[in-house]
């Protein structure tokens, strides 16, 4: 669809992680047609990142993908990807957002994925979908179950290389290179909105909480760890960071920013003690020799069968130590030095060394909706519920809805389930618009 016609839809829906695409489907499944606006060059949001689910250890890709394919082929959504929301704005009626088109440098109605570019590319660099580990070409399909299934480039690595234009260029057999591209702003009309804006992770709290004993490769995050864990990792199985090393001994930090008043997060980020034992439970398998240790508060293990989890976590043999421990060096071969203290024994301070340390970061909103959109935030930031108890997906605006962790922290089952009740309150708001 071309974006110069102002699109008219019943709903569009802010985001394309695994919430967004579950209401998107939800009510496209009911007749509605749907525009889904997403930030990246692919949906699938977080959870197309992850390696596994818990408690029930499956593929996540695998639960991710064919909702991806799903929303991509249907009849009643239309993908916007790549996009940016200017503003989310009432108009009578209806709402007006106004986006904005970024620049991939591909035609993507030429493009069909072949990946001729990202082959002749000479540029290497890191690639962040692989948590930093690896590198990615400066023309990319950002990864394997992308949708949609084509390029982009990244100008701020791109040199053009070649005397008649780019090595991508002059691979490409469909001409589909850009260099010319620019951003473009279009309006979309819809009668009703879900925010799904997702989350993002406290990538700042290893600098904030322990200074330039932080600085160090093996001092990873939780999202890194679910990349070294993927079967399609950037390593293919688990080595460490900073020489490649297989690690003899893996500790997690527990609440790594969550329910620290000082660093402004007061509140848990709910998942994190069951990623991290998920996590351990998989490199128990992956490194049958190493040593694993979860430093934690309070573990909180609240959904079905969580409690179970967390139980068979511990009969695998993971260490849990009640500690809150501090990152005070690194040791000659590259471990990680944490001090905490000694709750479970005779007290006092002791050190330990690790080969690699994983961090659970907290959860905070990936969006705000000041000067964007005219919907209330809560004290934590993150999207305000009118009415939390009975019908957590009603915001302060009138026809403008929210899902999954836009509204809070929460996990999977929570994220989905959330999900289709914001898609059943679009759904009943349509209609009763309709018979007024």
């Amino acid at each position: 669809m071309s974006v110069s016609e102002n699109p008219r839809f019943d709903t569009i829906v802010i985001g394309g992680g695994i919430a967004g695409l579950q209401s998107a489907l939800d009510l496209a499944d009911q007749g509605f047609k749907v525009a889904v606006v997403e930030r990246d060059p692919s949906i699938g949001g977080k959870m197309i990142r992850l390696s596994k689910v818990f408690p029930t250890l499956d593929c996540a890709s695998c639960i991710t993908t064919p909702k991806m394919a799903a929303a991509a082929h249907h009849d009643n959504i239309t993908l916007f990807t790549y996009c940016e929301l200017n503003s989310l704005d009432r108009d009578g009626a209806g709402l007006t957002a106004n986006v904005t088109q970024k620049p991939r440098y591909v035609d993507v109605d030429l493009c069909t994925g072949c990946r001729e570019c990202e082959y002749a590319c000479p540029t290497y660099v890191d690639d962040h979908e692989q948590g930093g580990f690896t590198a990615r070409k400066a023309i990319y399909v950002p990864f394997s179950n992308a949708v949609p299934q084509k390029a982009v480039m990244d100008p701020e690595n791109c040199w053009i290389c070649g005397r008649d234009g780019g090595e991508c260029a002059q691979a490409c057999p469909t001409d589909a290179i850009n260099y010319f591209d620019k951003p473009k702003t279009f309006a979309i009309e819809a009668r009703s909105a879900i925010l799904a804006t997702g989350y993002e992770i406290m990538t700042d709290y290893p600098e904030r909480a322990f200074g330039p004993a932080a600085r160090q490769p093996n001092l990873i995050t939780s999202l890194q760890m679910e990349r070294l864990l993927a079967p399609h990792g950037p390593y293919m199985r688990v080595l460490r960071p900073s020489d490649g090393k297989e690690p003899d001994s893996v500790a997690f930090i527990q609440c790594a920013g969550s329910r620290d008043q000082t660093l402004g997060v007061p509140y848990c980020s709910r998942v994190c003690c069951m990623y991290s034992i998920k996590q351990a439970m998989l490199l128990s398998g992956a490194l049958p020799l190493a040593d694993i240790t979860i430093y934690y508060m309070d573990i909180r293990a609240f959904g079905k069968n969580y409690e179970q989890f967390f139980q068979n976590a511990k009969a695998m043999g993971v260490e849990f130590v009640k500690a809150k421990p501090v990152v005070v060096g690194q040791s000659a071969d590259g471990g990680v030095i944490l001090r905490h203290e000694d709750q479970e024994g005779g007290g006092g301070g002791m050190d330990r060394e690790h080969d690699m340390v994983v961090e659970a970061l907290a959860i905070t909103p990936a969006w705000n909706p000041k000067g964007t959109c005219d919907v209330a935030v809560a004290e934590d930031g993150f999207i305000k519920s009118v009415s939390p108890k009975f019908a957590p997906n009603l915001t302060t605006m009138d026809g403008v809805f929210t899902a999954g962790v836009a509204a809070g922290p929460k996990d999977i089952v929570d994220t989905i389930i959330e999900a289709g009740a914001a898609a059943m309150e679009v759904s009943n708001y349509l209609t009763r618009a309709d018979a007024a």
